[in-house]
């Protein structure tokens, strides 16, 4: 017997029970892995707020780091002891163990706590796709970066930099500037301000090559209007709520513009894909190209309160929840 946060009905976080649940044992290509560490995200409220409906009672969460306990017959890769982490397209990472595809885990790097690898893997995972395949990011490239403090964001920063680009940091408090600037962003602007208008005086007019928008309704109209033609819409979050319908047409208006609305997991779907994308993103951790901003942690059994302040933007960088 272990214990699980989960959520029997959708709602605010006092929805957050902790509850306890069976695990059992791995089948023939699973593992069974005991958590060290747990990422939160804004999925996990989405997902606690019927925003993306789940089969209740559920268990959020879609990253963790942990130990392995067993493996199935047919896992050769892997073996009990190993340290691995993940990020999954099926939530339930809010407990103390849980059985998974064998193919979903990667074994993490000596150099990389648990703490840390549990913070990055979706998030990082994020950012290679965001930054690296959904639009690939050049040196000649003026990037716009959304909740730039923020878990995604502060990855997104310093990879975007390390691409060459001009990195434009778009955050809600001269605080979380001062973090975006240290970590490299080229010109930090404030939410509350008129930040199209300071892009534009950035850029002299043209408009940015790329943003990246996790922020949603209140800031996707504006994000349109800070592209150069023929410039690209990244909408992966929505933080602020979901972006209402927009015609096609709109795109035209504003320069034959480009829209995408990315799933991570499109990016990472076969075993090769992860592979590959992990070990990029381990590079680049291990060369002190990208520090891993953990924020701050909470006892997984305070889940409520974590799931309250990230709601609150009272949160820096990533969180990190510990069974």
């Amino acid at each position: 017997m272990t214990h699980a946060i989960r959520f029997h009905s959708y709602g605010d976080p006092d929805v957050l029970r902790w509850d306890s649940v069976e695990v059992g044992e791995p089948g023939p290509t699973e593992a069974r892995i005991r958590h060290t560490a747990v990422g939160l995200n804004f999925i996990d409220v989405y997902e606690r707020t019927g925003l993306y409906a789940s089969q209740l009672p559920a268990i959020p969460g879609h990253e963790a780091a942990g130990v392995i306990e067993a493996v199935g017959s047919r896992v050769k890769d892997l073996a009990p002891g190993d340290r691995v982490a993940y990020a999954s397209g099926s939530a339930g990472a809010y407990c103390q163990a849980r059985i998974m595809p064998a193919e979903r885990l990667v074994k993490l790097p000596a150099d990389i706590d648990d703490t840390k690898a549990a913070a990055v893997m979706l998030k990082g995972l994020t950012v290679q796709a965001l930054l690296r395949q959904v639009y690939r990011v050049r040196k000649s490239d003026t990037v716009v970066i959304h909740a730039a403090a923020g878990g995604v964001g502060t990855i997104a920063v310093q990879w975007a930099r390390h691409l060459g680009a001009t990195v434009v940091a778009v955050v809600g408090s001269a605080a979380k500037a001062d973090l975006a600037r240290s970590l490299g962003a080229d010109h930090t602007l404030l939410l509350q301000d008129d930040w199209v208008a300071g892009v534009k005086s950035i850029t002299r007019g043209r408009g940015a090559s790329v943003v990246y928008d996790s922020v949603g309704k209140d800031t996707f109209i504006g994000s349109l209007d800070s592209l150069r033609p023929r410039g690209m819409m990244v909408s992966y979050g929505n933080a602020s709520g979901p972006v209402p319908p927009i015609a096609p047409l709109e795109l035209g208006k504003r320069g034959s513009l480009y829209l995408t609305r990315p799933t991570l997991f499109h990016f990472i779907g076969t075993r090769s894909a992860l592979q590959r994308a992990a070990n990029e993103l381990f590079d680049l951790i291990s060369r002190s190209v990208i520090s891993v901003h953990v924020g701050q942690t909470y006892p997984l059994q305070e889940a409520s309160r974590a799931h309250r302040d990230l709601e609150s933007r009272q949160t820096v960088g990533s969180t990190v929840l510990l069974p």
